[in-house]
């Protein structure tokens, strides 16, 4: 083999080292390259025996395969993400949707295909349902939607948890995330009713890290929570606790993470990008420290005029929006970033898609069991448990999410 030979070998060896990646963090691995196509093309033989199984006619495989690839397309675009987490065995492509090669994501699959055309088979009705379990909250954060509830006279827990889930399962429910307030003041309340539920789901808590010790999240774990989202909302401590206006807001970040981690729970950060924070300098700072607490996931949430921001100018410009989806394509599209965290971006897919949320695909249950659009958007249509809920989701979805519906691009 002569000289030029042996460098192109060479060459393409390193190629394929480069494109053959496990990177391992904290609290899993990321997979790229090729182990990455060969889990893609065993999930897509699974969407395609789901398909075949479903419709007689093979006309209809055909076309229920292109209904799934444009929706795949005008969510996340062309480009395809070029990292998947592995946590304890199970591939994640973000933290809304279930595991891949799980029970719980192929009736996410038969939904979408229940979308297309009308399947014989049982779908879920929903992607993902959020239920706030209590307004009780020891913080009092900048962007605090929920900001009138926290601080009045109003504030409550939900009663009958284990009923609400219980009545979202028979409809068909993929992911359920409890929010608040502060969830883990409702510890007990989760657990137990996680546990009394049926295996059809899976289960995320939101949390700012308050009272998340080691033990809790050992609980949270046994009692079939399968990842916890942790608020952080910036990567300097002091000007994270001021925005949550406690001491000891970034502390508990830390501790949530490596406790959360320690359990075998899938972790996810989430920030509320703000107008003064959008730089890229801050994002990048931002995602280093992910990466170094060893997080699988971030997630970027924009500021809305809603709650504590209500009738501020917090909404980002266009030129802030634009950059942060740069951001966002540079870190999970392209090859310099795959020992980072995967970012997830609603903001992204709804101006591409619409909102998903307003009873479509998803819905937000409040401390009273009401049912609401989304968690930024708070229109009461009336009981989860009353005998009317299929009336009440299709007024929901008629009318649609007032507020932030009418985000497309043109």
């Amino acid at each position: 083999m002569n000289d030029t030979m042996f460098k192109a070998e060479r060459s393409n060896i390193d190629l394929i080292k480069e494109n053959v990646q496990e990177v391992k963090s904290l609290n899993g691995i990321f997979i790229s390259g090729f182990w990455l196509f060969v889990i893609r093309f065993a999930m897509r033989l699974r969407i395609l025996r789901l398909i075949i199984r479903s419709y007689p006619i093979p006309n209809d495989w055909i076309n229920a395969l292109k209904y799934l690839i444009v929706l795949r397309k005008n969510i996340l675009g062309t480009p395809k993400i070029k990292k998947l987490a592995k946590v304890k065995g199970k591939y994640y492509m973000g933290i809304y949707t279930s595991s891949w090669f799980s029970k719980e994501f192929d009736q996410f699959i038969l939904s979408h295909l229940n979308d297309y055309k009308p399947i014989k088979r049982p779908s879920n009705r929903f992607d993902m349902v959020f239920i706030a379990v209590t307004d009780k909250c020891p913080l009092r954060c900048e962007h605090c939607y929920n900001w009138n509830k926290l601080n009045g006279k109003a504030q409550s827990s939900i009663n009958n948890l284990s009923g609400i889930i219980k009545k979202l399962q028979t409809k068909g429910v993929s992911h359920i995330q409890f929010l608040g307030g502060e969830p883990m003041l409702e510890f007990k309340n989760i657990c137990d009713a996680v546990k009394s539920s049926k295996t059809s789901s899976e289960f995320w808590i939101t949390t700012s890290g308050f009272s998340f010790s080691e033990a809790k999240a050992k609980k949270l774990k046994a009692s079939g929570i399968r990842g916890v989202i942790i608020s952080l909302d910036h990567y300097d401590p002091l000007k994270h606790n001021q925005f949550r206006n406690h001491k000891s807001a970034f502390n508990w970040v830390k501790l949530a993470v490596k406790h959360a981690i320690n359990a075998e729970l899938i972790v996810a950060l989430s920030i509320c990008i703000t107008k003064e924070f959008s730089t890229e300098s801050n994002l990048n700072n931002y995602m280093e420290l992910a990466k170094d607490l060893g997080v699988m996931f971030v997630q970027f949430l924009e500021p809305k005029p809603v709650g504590h921001y209500q009738n501020k100018d917090v909404l980002l410009t266009k030129n802030q929006i634009a950059a942060l989806e740069q951001f966002f394509l540079e870190y999970n599209f392209t090859s310099r970033y795959l020992d980072y965290p995967i970012i997830i971006y609603p903001g992204y897919h709804q101006r591409r898609k619409g909102c998903m949320l307003a009873g479509k695909k998803s819905i937000y249950i409040d401390t009273t069991g009401t049912i609401n659009p989304c968690p930024f958007c708070h229109r009461s249509y009336g009981k989860v448990l009353e005998n009317d809920l299929n009336s009440r989701l299709e007024q929901l979805v008629n009318q649609g999410c007032i507020e932030y519906g009418k985000t497309l691009l043109n």
